[in-house]
């Protein structure tokens, strides 16, 4: 690991940091997670599913496995506006 990765590696200690803190506030906070996680791997491979119809698209790769899993389906909608809006 080179020395210019530890900043990305603690942004996404500090990510799941937040994530666990709000759902340890749920009264079952593991299936809290859990739905999360599912609804946000639903939501990714719903825009790979109707990438040909509407042009945009998501790779799947560990950035945004790790963007759906931990930040669910607002996460991947966060991702689809960072795609429309960078999109040269």
């Amino acid at each position: 690991m080179s020395g210019a990765a530890w900043p990305v590696w603690a942004a996404a200690a500090a990510v799941l940091l937040a994530v666990g803190l709000a759902a340890a506030k749920h009264r079952r906070p593991l299936a809290a997670a859990f739905g999360n996680a599912v609804a946000g791997v639903a939501a990714l491979g719903a825009v790979n599913v109707l990438a040909p119809f509407t042009g945009v698209g998501l790779a799947l790769n560990w950035f945004t496995s790790f963007m759906a899993v931990v930040l669910g389906a607002p996460g991947v909608i966060c991702l689809l506006a960072l795609r429309l809006l960078l999109r040269t």
